[in-house]
């Protein structure tokens, strides 16, 4: 089983100095920190489910929704993220390594006694880019060279065809 990784959405937004220094809505940031999240995901092998606040809405019940193979869990109205995600660990069994990115003290506490692994908010965001710059190198190196299609053949299909183009076969 992969490990889970649980995000405090709003609380690594408030962490995140890109949504301020583009002048983000909250709506655009938390697009964005998902599609960052998602090729996190990719690159770590984590499951992740990132939690939003819905504490202070009219939102009457929780809402789960699938973003690019993550789950992203809007909580209802008098149910803060932080109640969420602690009775997740709650639920998740012992041997199953859990993580969870927040800088709520109380929540990291409260979430390390039920034996997950506590991340900032902001070494979430600096892993978030290490991982992400490492998958994305990895992923440069393994492309095949671009050129035509002949290019990309073995050198034995390579000749075959040749052979065929001199008529020679």
């Amino acid at each position: 089983m992969k490990p889970l990784l649980l995000v405090d959405g709003y609380n690594v937004i408030g962490a995140w100095k890109t949504p301020k220094e583009e002048k983000l809505t909250i709506e655009q940031a938390r697009e964005r920190l998902v599609n960052l999240i998602a090729d996190y995901a990719g690159y770590s092998g984590e499951e992740v489910i990132v939690v939003f606040d819905g504490h202070y809405t009219d939102r009457p019940v929780r809402s789960h929704s699938r973003e690019h193979g993550v789950e992203v869990v809007f909580t209802r109205r008098l149910e803060s993220a932080d109640n969420y995600i602690e009775a997740l660990c709650q639920q998740t069994p012992r041997w199953r390594r859990v993580r969870v990115a927040t800088s709520d003290a109380v929540e990291q506490t409260v979430t390390m006694g039920r034996g997950a692994v506590r991340i900032s908010s902001r070494e979430f965001l600096v892993e978030l880019e290490q991982v992400r710059a490492r998958g994305q190198g990895r992923m440069r190196e393994e492309r095949p060279p671009r050129g035509d299609i002949l290019s990309r053949l073995p050198p034995h299909q390579r000749e075959i065809f040749e052979r065929m183009r001199r008529g020679e076969e």
